[in-house]
């Protein structure tokens, strides 16, 4: 009996070590031992505890570990295209210019990346437009940051690379100029414009406000715009391509979705009378606009509507696989407590990321499309879901400590 009494008490203790806090610490350190051999990211995976659940505690100290080691290599990698002020994509080429304003606020610089016009010229034109832009705008505080477009196509800022290049800028300003990834913004004049009006919401998770200058949307929708704060400034005679007509267009469409919408849309539209496509840098202002706002990267709505050209499989905290993507693909989830709610959906696969900011996770997580719950239960926090969803944008607001996997959630047309 008392032998019998013996194993019990062991057992009991095994599993208090194996699931207490202790033992999750055992697992923080465990990690930090393993990153400390340098290892390959992509190693993690064959981890024996990267599905093991942790604690609120234990996920927030593996999350800022795992981005450490990330931001190192984001060094490595990008402090030569500082100081060269060349990023490359493939074979493009993105050369850049920068200058620094104010004092540093504590949580970080702001960044501002302002796209030249020109487009469908010979290059020395577009190389002039760039050189233009670099002393166009002054913001008080912040790196401003002006690009030379790879190309010298009409559609110069369309293209996917642009993407890919502005992504980089991004992450490496943020670990290595101390740029705050809640304060970064975009803007461009002319065809510049034309960039801003497609790049502000196929990469809106990205920004906190935008402002147009003098564009033209082409096919571009708003309707991702929900989230950011959206400036638009044009020449009352810029009649050129109907820029004129199609700005006071988007002004009634984004009236139309904020009072639709009271949560989001947040914009603010200048038809300047008496100014051509020169306003006069009367649109300074939006510049000043723009400094008013910071990301949230955790929206309790999400829009999301694909680019009818260059598609994205992430946004925000919704992540869908890339051979799912589907050109204007739409899809509306919101959240409320520990709810969410999937109102529109074109997509089969749909992952949601969750963290401790947005739902409390040591209580079940409800999911509700078509008005029936098609999830309820807990999600436990682990290593798999902070990798994944770092493996979608370098960012650490984006490192997520749980996530669902949903399969045939389609919602109905």
């Amino acid at each position: 009996m008392k032998k019998f009494f013996f194993f019990i008490v062991l057992y009991a203790i095994s599993y208090y070590l194996d699931t207490s806090t202790y033992a999750q610490s055992r697992t923080s350190a465990k990690f930090e031992k393993w990153l400390s051999t340098k290892p390959d990211l992509n190693e993690i995976t064959h981890l024996p505890f990267y599905n093991k659940p942790l604690s609120k505690t234990e996920a927030n100290t593996i999350r800022e570990k795992l981005w450490n080691y990330r931001a190192e290599k984001i060094k490595e990698q990008y402090a030569s295209s500082w100081k060269l002020k060349l990023f490359t994509e493939d074979e493009f080429r993105m050369r850049f210019d920068y200058k620094i304003f104010g004092e540093k606020p504590t949580e970080g610089r702001s960044l501002y990346i302002s796209m030249h016009g020109g487009g469908g010229a010979p290059a020395a034109l577009n190389d002039q437009q760039w050189k233009n832009q670099i002393g166009l705008y002054q913001p008080e505080e912040g790196i401003y940051l002006a690009p030379r477009a790879p190309l010298n196509t009409w559609d110069l800022w369309h293209k996917p690379h642009i993407d890919a290049l502005f992504e980089q800028i991004i992450a490496s300003a943020i670990v290595l100029m101390d740029v705050n990834p809640d304060k970064v913004y975009i803007t461009g004049y002319s065809a510049g414009g034309d960039g801003t009006y497609r790049l502000a919401p196929r990469m809106a998770d990205r920004w906190a406000a935008a402002a147009m200058m003098a564009g033209h949307p082409g096919d571009v929708s708003p309707i991702s715009l929900r989230n950011i704060g959206f400036a638009l400034w044009m020449g009352a005679n810029d009649s050129a391509y109907n820029r004129n007509q199609i700005a006071e267009q988007w002004k009634t469409v984004l009236d139309s979705l904020q009072q639709n919408d009271p949560g989001g849309y947040v914009h603010d539209v200048h038809i300047l009378a008496g100014k051509g496509h020169w306003m006069d840098r009367e649109d300074k202002a939006g510049i000043k606009c723009m400094a008013n706002f910071t990301r949230n990267p955790y929206p309790e709505k999400i829009a999301w509507k694909q680019d009818n050209n260059v598609t994205h499989n992430s946004f925000y905290w919704l992540s869908v696989p890339n051979n799912m993507v589907e050109p204007g693909g739409e899809i509306i989830v919101t959240r409320n407590g520990n709810t969410i709610y999937i109102e529109k959906n074109y997509c089969p696969h749909l992952t949601i990321f969750l963290n401790d900011e947005m739902f409390d996770l040591d209580k079940k997580i409800t999911i509700v499309c078509n008005g029936k719950n098609i999830f309820k239960g807990t999600v436990k926090r682990n290593i798999s879901s902070l990798y994944k969803s770092m493996l979608q944008k370098d960012d650490p607001r984006y490192i997520f400590c749980a996530s669902i996997t949903l399969d045939n959630i389609m919602t109905e047309k």
